[in-house]
């Protein structure tokens, strides 16, 4: 069975691959500022843990240290580390995004051995592609020129230096990650209160993806011997903010007729809402050749079994 390392793991989409791969009985070692991760048990138990093949090492990636020990001794590594982008970007805040994710994968890839691990899958987003109106975006796309296009930039540049040492490197370019925490939780908040709609003009593409199929789809990559490079990872049906706004609104059973207009956006959020009002229509191009069935192809299906727990 694989040994899994995985950076950021107590964020959102590391918890949930932690217990999902746990649940399959890999071998999994997880990084992450937290003191402690979630599935960790309660100190006075006997076992220590919940899981025996379950280890987690509190550290800030973004400087060497010990927990670099780890790297070689994985099979492969999942690199999801970098600061949460749903908070204001202040000047400082924008280099806390940006060290956090380039300084973590260089000293992830400086730790590697010739070989040592297999695979690194290294999390980018489709915000690689900056704004890019009606254009429909693959994977050979080439990336945009604002701030988080150039952080995905680096990002992806820093994690390909492991080639260097023959490491398969499978770059993985998410949508919004549909689930009970992340994005919806900045969303659905003014839904419950009658107040949701659109951003902006709603006209722009809002790529997406559950996080069920996220995990699907990097087990398809990471059993992939020889699946390397640059993925999308969005549903197959994309679909308009304001649509999605709409889908959002009937699985919370509430109306979606309330648009914050552009400027609004901007004024509250700053760049981060210049970023929301993006248009990325970025489809799953590679997976889908690769036969990849999602089993939630629509925003209203994903939102429905999200919801109805």
């Amino acid at each position: 069975m694989k040994k899994i390392l995985i950076t950021g793991g107590s964020g959102f989409v590391g918890k949930y691959l932690v217990a999902r791969f746990l649940s399959e009985n890999y071998f999994v070692t997880g990084i992450g500022t937290s003191l402690h991760h979630p599935l960790e048990i309660d100190s006075g138990q006997k076992s220590g843990q919940k899981f025996e093949n379950f280890k987690w090492i509190s550290a800030d990636t973004t400087k060497e240290g010990a927990w670099q020990d780890h790297v070689a001794t994985a099979d492969v590594v999942i690199n999801l580390a970098g600061r949460n982008i749903f908070k204001p970007w202040t000047k400082k805040y924008k280099q806390a995004i940006y060290d956090s994710r380039i300084l973590t994968t260089k000293h992830l890839v400086a730790a590697m051995e010739k070989g040592a691990p297999k695979k690194l899958l290294n999390a980018s987003a489709v915000g690689y592609y900056g704004d890019c109106g009606e254009a429909t975006l693959s994977e050979t796309d080439s990336a945009g020129s604002d701030f988080l296009a150039m952080v995905c930039r680096d990002w992806e540049s820093q994690a390909l230096e492991a080639i260097n040492k023959d490491v398969r490197v499978c770059l993985i370019r998410f949508g919004v990650v549909l689930g009970n925490e992340g994005a919806l939780s900045v969303m659905t908040p003014a839904f419950k209160w009658f107040a949701g709609g659109p951003l902006g003009s709603g006209r722009q593409w809002f790529p997406w993806i559950h996080i069920h199929d996220l995990y699907r789809g990097i087990k398809l990559l990471m059993d992939g011997a020889d699946l390397e490079g640059p993925f999308n990872f969005t549903g197959p049906e994309l679909v308009r903010q304001k649509e999605f706004a709409t889908q959002l609104g009937r699985a919370l059973n509430r109306p979606a007729i309330l648009p914050l207009p552009a400027f609004m956006v901007k004024l509250i959020m700053g760049d981060l809402g210049s970023s929301l009002l993006q248009s990325q229509r970025a489809m799953p191009q590679r997976l889908t050749e690769l036969g990849f069935e999602f089993e939630f192809k629509s925003p209203g299906a994903a939102l429905a079994h999200i919801f109805e727990k």
